[in-house]
């Protein structure tokens, strides 16, 4: 079999107005980056968006090995197949983070027969939007040092600066720093660090804004410090939201692309699951409901975090309502699930297979939780048995939950045929009753419980004192009905990545809150879960190169 950049260099690509024209958009509606990506203009986004909706297909997954269990490719595969069978469907994903090609994971384009393209270009900075992000962020440090330096007129504390700087690169040694040594022409001295860009509050906020003012807005309301007397201090304070806006205006228009199949994918923005609200943005997914017939999304890892988060962030931030969902199994994670080391999931183990299926069924029982119909998607690898496959489907049918085989990854559309028709079937069957797990007016911390409880199946949560005092400060100040983003691990349900399955009777440890006040909602750090990830011993980074001005090595 080919690699995937091989695949992606063979093919045919249609010229980006043409992918445009498909979603009834001219040549004044893009702004091209070459011959085959292009930025939908702010005009043409506002015209079609609140349009006819098409139908909304979420795509999730039960808990990820390191590799990842091909949600992306599943999402693209389904959105070919679901144009095969007469359906004009249209692919939303994320923008691909520096950190995970250089690290572990590899990209963010798909795989195998089910890709969007141009793959090199989309995995390494694509149109510029995450350095855009990470310009913006950092300009609101550097001006929050900047106001400390010229006499702190607002009054800030510089021991409760909360902003952090931003860099999309896995690098630990910057997780803690001190910023400000060299003497007083240099800063003032204080304890800060870094996240990755793709957990940045901008990020956040260019993937839940509905357009540029509300993005000036957004931007204006973070809360980046509070003052000697703990009053919280924004970024509209620091006249700093003006120009972050003019640095994100090119980036809040979503990138046009296209399949493998020539369809249409929208790639837009970057949050990640474990650490953020893990959807892309809001703006390409409207946009593109009210110019296709069938719509499909996907959310990062596990549904016990990207679903839940599409389901009680994004969906409640822009009103969706999602019609159906397909949650993508492999052989391999199940069996990673059951016990099996990395090394070994090669060979057929049936057993394991079905003792690691209770990660499975955890999932599956909570998506009932929300709603929505859904379908299990075994996306088929090489080396799965026929009876292993077996033993998901018989176990599926047991839970009442129908299964189908999905072979996208070597057959592209064609093989997820089967798949379509039933996320159409399912789609169009009304049967959908969405509802989020809880109400604005709980309280945050009841929030936090509640996922903690219901999603991960947690005995209880272990919130601090100085974390409940912060939950109780900022709903006094006007936000409590925020709703709530937990940071966890996406290997388990529990905050400890080594317990696999489905494990119960265990307690969430919130170590630290923060206020996104700009996105719009409270992130819970839990356990070890860290904001800015590091380097493998052997990352991917050491096998990525140029070769007769080729990039070779690229997962």
């Amino acid at each position: 079999m080919k690699t995937d950049l091989e695949i992606a260099r063979e093919a045919t690509l249609q010229p980006i107005y043409y992918i445009g024209s498909q979603l009834g958009l001219d040549a004044t509606d893009l702004l091209p980056y070459g011959h085959d990506k292009a930025k939908i203009s702010h005009r043409a986004v506002q015209a079609r968006t609140g349009k006819e909706q098409g139908r909304l297909v979420l795509v999730t997954a039960i808990s990820p090995t390191p590799p990842g269990e091909g949600k992306t490719t599943t999402t693209v595969g389904l959105t070919d197949a679901l144009n095969q069978i007469g359906r004009r469907a249209t692919v939303c994903i994320r923008e691909a983070s520096l950190g995970p090609n250089f690290g572990m994971k590899g990209g963010a384009a798909g795989g195998g027969y089910a890709q969007v393209v141009p793959m090199e270009d989309m995995n390494l900075h694509f149109t510029g939007d995450f350095h855009a992000v990470t310009s913006a962020h950092n300009l609101l440090a550097a001006m929050i040092d900047n106001h400390l330096h010229w006499g702190n007129k607002l009054g800030i504390d510089p021991r409760r600066v909360s902003w952090r700087r931003v860099l999309d690169v896995n690098d630990r040694a910057l997780r803690q720093i001190v910023a400000g040594l060299g003497g007083p022409s240099h800063g003032t001295p204080r304890e800060t660090g870094f996240d990755i860009t793709a957990a940045s509050e901008v990020m956040a906020v260019l993937c839940l804004a509905a357009d540029l003012a509300d993005l000036e807005q957004r931007l204006g309301r973070i809360v980046v410090a509070e003052t000697f007397d703990r009053q919280p201090v924004t970024a509209a304070q620091l006249g700093a939201a003006g120009a972050m806006t003019v640095l994100l205006k090119e980036a809040l228009q979503p990138n046009l692309v296209q399949t493998l199949e020539n369809n249409p994918a929208l790639v837009h923005g970057g949050p990640f699951a474990n650490i953020a609200h893990g959807c892309n943005s809001l703006i390409a997914t409207k946009a593109a409901l009210g110019m296709s017939e069938y719509v499909v999304t996907e959310a990062g890892f596990g549904a016990d975090l990207g679903a839940e988060k599409f389901f009680d962030i994004v969906c409640r931030v822009g009103s969706l309502k999602p019609d159906a969902v397909v949650l993508v199994a492999t052989i391999r994670a199940l069996k990673v699930n059951g016990g099996v080391p990395l090394d070994r999931l090669g060979e057929e183990n049936v057993e394991a297979v079905l003792e690691g299926s209770v990660n499975l069924e955890r999932h599956v029982e909570n998506l009932k939780l929300f709603g929505c119909p859904f379908v299990v998607a075994i996306n088929h690898f090489d080396g799965d048995s026929p009876a292993e496959v077996d033993a998901v489907q018989s176990l599926c049918i047991r839970n009442r939950v129908r299964a189908v085989v999905s072979k996208h990854w070597a057959d592209g559309g064609a093989g997820a045929i089967h798949l379509a028709e039933v996320v159409a079937e399912l789609a169009e069957s009304g049967a959908a009753k969405f509802k989020p797990l809880y109400p604005d007016e709980m309280p945050l911390a009841q929030k936090i419980e509640t996922v903690a409880k219901r999603i991960y199946r947690a005995d209880s949560v272990h919130l601090p004192q100085r974390v409940q005092r912060r939950l109780a400060a900022w709903e006094a100040a006007g936000y409590g009905d925020l709703p709530v983003c937990l940071a966890k691990t996406q290997y388990s349900f529990t905050a400890d990545p080594t317990l696999l399955g489905a494990p119960d009777g265990h307690e969430i440890p919130i170590r630290e809150v923060r206020l996104a006040a700009g996105a719009g909602f409270v992130v819970a750090l839990c356990g070890e879960i860290m904001t800015m990830p590091g380097l493998p011993k052997k990352p991917a980074a050491e096998g990525i190169g140029l070769e007769d001005g080729r990039v070779v090595g690229l997962l």
